[in-house]
C-alpha cells in the first residue's frame, strides 16, 4: 500500500503531459521469457493504439487485449479493454509523467489500479502492474521486424492504411465499438427437467421451438443458431442473442420459447463479445438452404 500511494504522489508531482505521448511504444514489444506481446501504431489523430497478444505452439496469434492511449484536454488517458470483460467495456486510466516512467492509475478498479511503463532505453522497458498490496513486473524488448498475421493487424492495429478501409456508417448500423465488436448472450440450451414421453407434446414443443426462431431472427433478436452433437453434458444448442440491455432481459427473450416453458429444454446465459458484423450472414443463410427446418 506504502508503493501505491508513493505513485499518487508522484503522479501529483508530475502534473499535466499534454503532448507527451510516449512514442517511443510504438512497434512490436515482447516479454522476457514468455511468448507475450503488445504491438503499437499511431493513428491518423496523432493518438496511439495497441493491443497485447500471445503467441500460441503452432504460431497462431491470440489477441487478449486492446489498448488506447489519447489526450484528452490536459491529460493522458490509457483505456484498455481486455475480451471477455467487462462485458466489452474499456477500463480508463489517468496518466502522469514522472522522469522516464508514464504511470497510469484508476483508484476505483478492483485490479489492476496502477500500470506503469518505465523506458529503459531505445528498445526495452519494464512494465509494472498493480493494485493494493498485489504487484508484478517485467521487462519487454522491441522486436525488430516483426510479422504480424494479417488477421491482427485488420482487427487490431488501426493504423493508417486500416482507416481507409473503415466504413464508419456500417459500423454504426451494426453496433460497433472501435475495434469492431459488441455485446451479445450466449445461450447454451440443455435437455430440460420434463421428461415426458408422449411424442405429440414433443414435437408440438419443438414446432413452437422452430417457429420461435423465426420470430426472434425477424425481431433482431436471435442472430446464430445451432444444435450440438452427441456429448453427455446434456447440451442440446445454442443461440447467440443481441441488442439486448442485460441478462434479465435475454432470459426474457429465451423464456418465449415453447420448448422452453415446456420444460423440455433448461438454459444458461453468459455474456458473449464478439464481431458486430455477424449478423451480416444472416441475408445469405435463406439463398443457401434448400430444404427448410
Amino acid at each position: 500500500m506504502k508503493q501505491l500511494s508513493l505513485i499518487f504522489f508522484l503522479i501529483l508531482l508530475g502534473g499535466s503531459i499534454q503532448a507527451q505521448m510516449p512514442t517511443f511504444l510504438l512497434g512490436t514489444w515482447k516479454q522476457e521469457g514468455k511468448p507475450l506481446f503488445e504491438h503499437w501504431d499511431r493513428n491518423q489523430d496523432g493518438n496511439l493504439k495497441g493491443f497485447s497478444y500471445q503467441v500460441l505452439d503452432g504460431g497462431e496469434m491470440l489477441v487478449s487485449e486492446y489498448l488506447d492511449l489519447s489526450v484528452e484536454g490536459k491529460g493522458l488517458i490509457y483505456k484498455a479493454t481486455v475480451l471477455n470483460q467487462n462485458q466489452g467495456k474499456g477500463i480508463s486510466f489517468e496518466g502522469s509523467l514522472v522522469g522516464d516512467t508514464y504511470t497510469f492509475v484508476n483508484a476505483k478498479h478492483s485490479f489492476p489500479k496502477v500500470i506503469s511503463y518505465q523506458k529503459l532505453g531505445s528498445d526495452s522497458m519494464k512494465v509494472t502492474v498493480s493494485g493494493g498490496e498485489k504487484q508484478f513486473s517485467y521487462k519487454m524488448g522491441k522486436v525488430k521486424n516483426a510479422k504480424l498475421g494479417k488477421e491482427i493487424v485488420e482487427h487490431g492495429a488501426n493504423n493508417a492504411s486500416m482507416g481507409e478501409s473503415y466504413d464508419e456508417n456500417l459500423a454504426k448500423s451494426l453496433g460497433a465499438d472501435d475495434y469492431g465488436m459488441k455485446n451479445y448472450f450466449l445461450v447454451v440450451l440443455k435437455t430440460g427437467e420434463n421428461k415426458t414421453t408422449d411424442k405429440e407434446f414433443i414435437n408440438t414443443g419443438f414446432r413452437g421451438h422452430m417457429d420461435n426462431m423465426g420470430k426472434l431472427v425477424k425481431d433482431g433478436k436471435l442472430v446464430v443458431a445451432g444444435p450440438f452433437g452427441k456429448n453427455t453434458d446434456q447440451f442440446r444448442g445454442i443461440f447467440i442473442l443481441q441488442n439486448l440491455k442485460d441478462i434479465e432481459e435475454a432470459k426474457a427473450v429465451v423464456d418465449t420459447d415453447p420448448a422452453v416453458k415446456a420444460g423440455l429444454l433448461g438454459y444458461s446465459i453468459y455474456p458473449w463479445y464478439g464481431s458486430a458484423a455477424l449478423p451480416m450472414y444472416l441475408p445469405y443463410s435463406e439463398k443457401i438452404s434448400k430444404a427448410k427446418p
